[in-house]
């Protein structure tokens, strides 16, 4: 993948970050382009917000995508590596690409995506990065409760 594209690509799910961080929410941004590159749907971690704990970027961006005939070909594009539960998601809908804004602050199932046959390009974004680690300093309880580690 064309990393300057991958960039740019990133720059929408990390606006969807920004906007869910100044909700009080999760700041995690999602986006999911086609096979065309065309903007299928974009999202942010609800979970706060919804109070709903199956809301996260992906899962967010993959509904305001709607109903596709096939993921094949298309690009899930994440602000940080995705969990198990979206991990599932791209293997369950055979989304062919994903991109990581950042896999530092949480490791989660890129490499097993990768294994599985998806392309999975991580950017190592350094403000993807302080996003993050900004987020986790101040809120600990809430980060431990999303990733799921109480």
């Amino acid at each position: 993948m064309d990393l300057e594209l991958a960039r740019r690509w990133l720059g929408v799910a990390v606006g969807e970050a920004r906007a869910g961080g100044s909700e009080g929410g999760i700041p995690i941004g999602a986006a999911l382009y086609g096979p065309d590159g065309v903007l299928l749907g974009r999202g942010r971690n609800r979970r706060v917000q919804d109070g709903d704990p199956s809301m996260h970027a992906e899962t967010a961006a993959f509904r305001d995508a709607g109903r596709q005939r096939s993921y094949r070909g298309t690009t899930m594009v994440t602000t940080l590596s995705p969990c198990w539960y979206c991990s599932g998601l791209v293997r369950q809908f055979g989304i062919s690409r994903v991109v990581v804004g950042e896999a530092e602050t949480f490791h989660g199932g890129h490499e097993w995506l990768a294994e599985h046959g998806v392309e999975v390009v991580v950017l190592g974004d350094p403000g993807c990065v302080e996003l993050m680690r900004t987020f986790i300093e101040k809120n600990p309880a809430l980060w431990n409760e999303d990733i799921g580690d109480e």
